[in-house]
């Protein structure tokens, strides 16, 4: 059987710099990156004794460019790399795929890799709400390969390639035994008694798509009554460039089965829902992990940072998630509610494969013209 290995290529206008990238994911491993890996070609008397200068660039845009006016700006880009990559002399190591790349390429091709500081932010898009927005808001990526006399020479669109990329963070591949649970109560003025309310999940960590199972276990011990339940799943997203926190509630259930709920009664009961960006489609301020436009994307994983570490030191985007459950026991009784938080991320792809085994001379390159980003993977325009 032969293998074929998906290569993304991408020319030059001038036609005499062309990249190749076998992936265009920078893995976020807690306490590691994963560099982006390729082959640049490019023509020797091009050159003519220039360099070829790797560069990525993030954008934070935490407004509408629609809105922007009297030099107000709301974005601000960040170069994190500046590196030369070519010619080289070509002692780095090299991947399975860059040595096949090198070989059917020939003489002006040459590896590259670039890396991404550990505290770089991950990638979020936020939804503007509208069809209109000509950038999209949240973290932007963008990888430049571009040939000059030196690194701070601002790159000219003829003589460079430009790949939208990412950073991204993957679930850890030891799974985790902790369930989280919460009790809380109410007490009520002028009434003996307290309302309990405990709230417990199946698991900590759930991949997207699946249903999240919140198990409810009320206990009215006070002289009110409780008249109906809802819970939902709630993102959390703070926007540090502007220090701005909100929340959104991206799946919501109501029931009033087993209500009302009266005084010395129990009731156990078991709410599923299933957080999904495509019901929550023009809202203003739901983070995405892709573009509004694209019908596949998903609602943006949780941010993770390493042990010891405070995830509200993280920058660009910080996104969480907590499932919450009210108790409504009347307009004077008021309600009760319990945040319980929970993580909502991709698996890691690569724990479902076998590693990439040597490559043999009967392998194959799929080359794909690049086109534009869509959670890692490259996809014609309609």
């Amino acid at each position: 059987m032969v293998n074929a290995v998906k290569v993304f290529k991408k020319t030059a206008p001038n036609g005499k710099v062309t990249a190749y990238l076998s992936h265009r994911d920078f893995v976020d491993h807690i306490n590691h990156t994963s560099p982006v890996d390729g082959v640049v070609v490019v023509d020797h008397d091009y050159l003519r004794g220039r360099r070829v200068f790797a560069r990525v660039a993030v954008t934070f845009r935490y407004g509408r460019e629609e809105d922007e006016v009297m030099g107000l700006h709301f974005s601000k880009e960040l170069e994190l790399v500046n590196t030369e990559v070519a010619p080289n002399a070509g002692k780095e190591e090299r991947t399975d795929v860059q040595e096949r790349l090198i070989k059917k390429l020939g003489a002006n091709a040459y590896a590259f890799s670039v890396s991404l500081p550990q505290n770089a932010p991950c990638s979020v898009i936020l939804d503007s709400g509208d069809d209109y927005s000509t950038h999209p808001l949240g973290v932007i990526y963008d990888l430049r390969l571009y040939v000059s006399d030196r690194a701070e020479e601002k790159p000219h669109r003829r003589n460079s390639v430009s790949f939208a990329v990412r950073k991204v963070q993957f679930a850890s591949t030891e799974p985790s035994a902790r369930q989280p649970q919460t009790l809380v109560s109410k007490s009520f003025t002028l009434s003996p008694g307290k309302l309990n309310l405990e709230v417990s999940l199946d698991r900590d960590l759930y991949f997207h798509g699946q249903v999240v199972q919140a198990h409810l276990n009320v206990h009215n011990a006070s002289k009110k009554t409780v008249k109906n339940m809802k819970a939902q799943v709630v993102q959390h997203v703070e926007v540090t460039m502007t220090n701005s926190h909100f929340s959104r509630v991206v799946a919501s259930l109501e029931s009033r089965e087993g209500c009302p709920i009266t005084p010395g009664a129990n009731l156990t009961k078991t709410f599923s829902l299933t957080p999904l960006a495509s019901s929550n489609q023009k809202r203003f301020g739901i983070a995405l992990d892709g573009q509004v436009k694209d019908q596949d994307a998903n609602l943006a994983s949780s941010t993770m940072v390493a042990a010891g570490k405070n995830v509200n030191d993280a920058l660009g985007i910080i996104v969480s998630y907590s499932l919450r459950v009210k108790l409504n026991c009347g307009a004077i009784g008021g309600e009760l509610t319990a945040d319980l938080p929970f993580k909502l991320m991709h698996p890691d792809p690569t724990a479902s494969k076998p590693a990439l085994r040597k490559m043999q001379s009967n392998d194959n390159l799929e080359f794909e013209e690049f086109s534009r980003l869509r959670r890692g993977e490259s996809v014609a325009d309609d």
